[in-house]
């Protein structure tokens, strides 16, 4: 289908609210994941995936922080699709982090511009999303991908996750490329304006 781009939120910062018995259960299914991932029959070298983790990752344990950097930099030169994974991220945070580097850049010169703020964001070097997929009929981002989402076209279908199919996607790319034209004229007005 020509996807070259993938981003999924898998764990908020907010729910480090959570009970901690199930936080820690699902830092251990995030390890459990990434290292199934690195296997030698992984998806990511058959398809010669790089994968990237977006957020605040001191937030996370060590064990899934350590497996996290080793899947970065085993695909770091991989050269096909790129699957970047949210975990221990907010937009507000993200946000606020960008701010905070942007300042410690600039020390003298307090003056922050909108590239430093993209230079900084834990998502720098992705590219912004084309599609915002928020299943379970959800109509709301939940701190997701603020920053980046200004002429992204966001859908709400209603399976959960887990029923999240191959079908789903296809019917949600079909109705991007409705709205397609649209949206980049829409973005080259912006462009144009500034």
């Amino acid at each position: 289908m020509g996807v070259k781009y993938v981003t999924v939120y898998a764990f908020s910062i907010d729910n480090f609210r959570w009970d901690p018995h199930e936080v820690q259960a699902l830092m251990d299914l995030i390890k459990a994941k990434i290292d199934q991932l690195l296997t030698e029959e992984s998806l990511l070298k058959k398809f010669d995936a790089r994968i990237n983790f977006r957020g605040n990752l001191e937030l996370l344990t060590d064990l899934v922080r350590l497996s996290a950097k080793r899947a970065m930099d085993m695909t770091v030169y991989n050269k096909g699709p790129v699957l970047s994974v949210c975990v221990a991220y907010t937009s507000t945070d993200e946000i606020t982090h960008a701010v905070e580097a942007s300042l410690r850049e600039k020390r003298k010169n307090v003056q922050i511009d909108v590239c430093d703020l993209d230079r900084n964001m834990y998502t720098a070097g992705c590219v912004e999303p084309d599609i915002i997929i928020r299943t379970s009929g959800e109509t709301r981002l939940s701190n997701f991908l603020l920053w980046q989402s200004d002429f992204t076209h966001l859908q709400n279908p209603k399976p959960y996750w887990p029923e999240f199919s191959l079908r789903h996607l296809v019917c949600a790319v079909l109705e991007y490329q409705k709205v397609h034209g649209y949206l980049k004229k829409c973005k080259g007005e912006t462009q144009k304006n500034k």
